[in-house]
């Protein structure tokens, strides 16, 4: 038979109905990420694409409900304490060496290690004997109640009774890690040509402040399955920026939607917006090393009853989210707490915000000067700009405002460089434990105001350790009525996201974790 032409073989191939062309999806993403370590970094932007380059012994799916990860099966003690995962077969890093129970033991170990210093270590204090290491109380890592049986079976013991460690499991920090990369290049591990990847995609590409490109890890256990060749996440943190380019079709899916845009997204857009509860808290965090708020609670009290949550929310956001008079958002098992003054009406708020004020050494004639700071966003000034207009106008004070880069923001609030901080905080899993864990004096730089209350450390402690589902969920609620007395923090919403998703984008199901690996989604031509 003769051959054909190598052009004229290329050109078939080329037109030929079997060829599928690459399929390619780009996200918007909101900032540049901080890193893609799994153990440093601390942002949802890194969280987004660290689910598509990793998996842990458990995963979620579509809509954001638990299923088995790596651990294809586990087994639970009649005590709660003890569990056995099974990992797969078929579970392989993306050069093609199996994953295996001791990648478990090496990361979690890395996670606490002080040396590490990571933010979220707290996370995997439930294991036993993690908090001690990672506090540098014991040195000996063997101590940490994580251990591979064989290559395939792994055993983690905790050191109570803990509802919530499954759903703790799908957090970054406790995926594993390649020992072998990250031994071999250090820091440098993450880095384009020394990654090892678990998850459906790997790294391809980064170009800081353009994007990150990741494509499909063809060893991936479910590579067959995964539909989108590879992904782009772009950073936006200018939303209306983000919005023109979604209108343009350069943007498959938005990271958030500006708040003056919204009622006409929805008109221009009603099938490809979408505006679903997310289970996180946005509020200011105020810092008690200021002299203005050491010792002072009258003052951090008066600040957060001046606030009109609900013009925030109704004239400002503009987003469906619910004002916050409380910390923990709604939540499984768990009944919502609130500050005290909820009950009040507003005239009766102001006046008492106002006499808080007065007695906490402040008045016309000493005005409080304060600086809030806040990553760049349009959304994040906006209120920034109308929380300062609402303490100007019912106590007087005198407010500037400081922007700055997502990086450089998150330096200056790990160094208590600020007064009054934007923060915002979403749930690792389903349990007010996730919101109420972040204000204990021992958990570091992630306490953001520096809150250090030894009964609401006894309560927290309790409620780890409490077996009793009841007995563990009225402490849990205690500890937050004396969060809100204390007044660390200013809540100020409950948390809606905001997205547009492209209508030849097929796949992605609301939840209220907002999670959306690119593994269950689908693009159209």
């Amino acid at each position: 038979m003769r051959k054909l032409p190598r052009l004229l073989l290329a050109l078939c191939l080329l037109y030929s109905p079997f060829v599928l062309a690459e399929t390619v999806l780009k996200r918007g993403n909101g900032t540049e990420p901080e890193t893609l370590d799994i153990h440093k970094s601390s942002g949802v932007s890194e969280a987004n694409i660290q689910r598509d380059m990793f998996e842990g012994l458990v995963t979620e799916d579509a809509f954001g409900k638990l299923q088995p990860g790596v651990a294809e099966k586990w087994e639970i003690s009649a005590d709660g304490k003890r569990y056995t995962f099974h990992l797969r077969n078929d579970s392989q890093w993306s050069d093609g060496t199996p994953v295996t129970a001791d990648d478990f033991v090496y990361a979690y170990r890395r996670a606490l290690d002080p040396a590490t210093a990571s933010d979220y270590a707290f996370i995997l204090w439930p294991i036993a004997g993690a908090e001690a290491f990672s506090k540098g109380e014991q040195k000996d890592p063997a101590q940490i109640g994580v251990k591979a049986i064989d290559p395939h079976t792994l055993e983690i013991n905790l050191k109570a009774p803990t509802p919530y460690f499954l759903g703790m499991l799908m957090h970054p920090m406790a995926y594993p890690a390649p020992k072998q990369a990250i031994e071999k290049s250090g820091k440098d591990w993450i880095k384009l040509e020394n990654i090892r990847c678990n998850g459906a995609y790997c790294l391809s590409e980064w170009i800081p402040q353009d994007h990150i490109k990741l494509v499909k890890n063809p060893h991936y256990r479910r590579a067959a399955e995964v539909n989108i060749d590879s992904v782009y996440y772009i950073p936006t943190e200018d939303q209306s920026s983000e919005l023109k380019r979604y209108r343009a079709g350069e943007i498959d899916i938005t990271y958030d939607v500006p708040a003056d845009q919204i009622k006409t997204v929805e008109k221009d857009f009603p099938a490809d917006f979408r505006s679903t509860p997310y289970i996180g808290t946005y509020y200011y965090a105020l810092n008690l090393e200021n002299p203005a708020f050491k010792g002072n609670p009258k003052l951090r009290r008066a600040l957060a009853l001046a606030l009109d949550r609900d013009i925030l929310t109704d004239k400002i956001t503009q987003s469906g989210e619910i004002p916050a008079w409380g910390w923990v958002p709604p939540v499984d098992h768990y009944t919502q707490q609130n500050m005290e003054e909820k009950s009040l009406d507003k005239a009766a708020r102001t006046q008492l915000a106002q006499s808080l004020y007065a007695e906490s050494g402040y008045g016309a004639d000493k005005p409080l000067e304060l600086e809030i700071l806040y990553n760049t966003s349009d959304n994040n000034k906006k209120l920034a700009i109308a929380i300062a207009a609402m303490w100007k106008q019912v106590l007087g004070v005198k407010t500037s405002l400081r922007n700055e880069e997502w990086k450089v923001y998150l330096s200056s609030r790990k160094q208590k460089q600020f007064q009054v901080v934007r923060s915002s905080w979403v749930g690792d899993y389903n349990d007010a434990h996730t919101f109420l864990s972040l204000f204990k004096s021992d958990v570091g730089e992630m306490n953001t105001s520096g809150y250090n209350n030894p009964e609401y450390d006894r309560l927290m402690q309790e409620a780890e350790t409490q077996s009793d589902t009841n007995k563990r969920r009225e402490a849990l609620e205690q500890a937050e009525r004396i969060l809100l007395a204390d007044t660390p923090i200013i809540p100020i919403y409950y948390n809606t996201t905001q997205h547009l998703i492209s209508p030849k984008l097929s796949g992605w199901e609301n939840n209220v974790m907002d999670v959306h690996q690119t593994q269950y989604l689908r693009l159209k031509p």
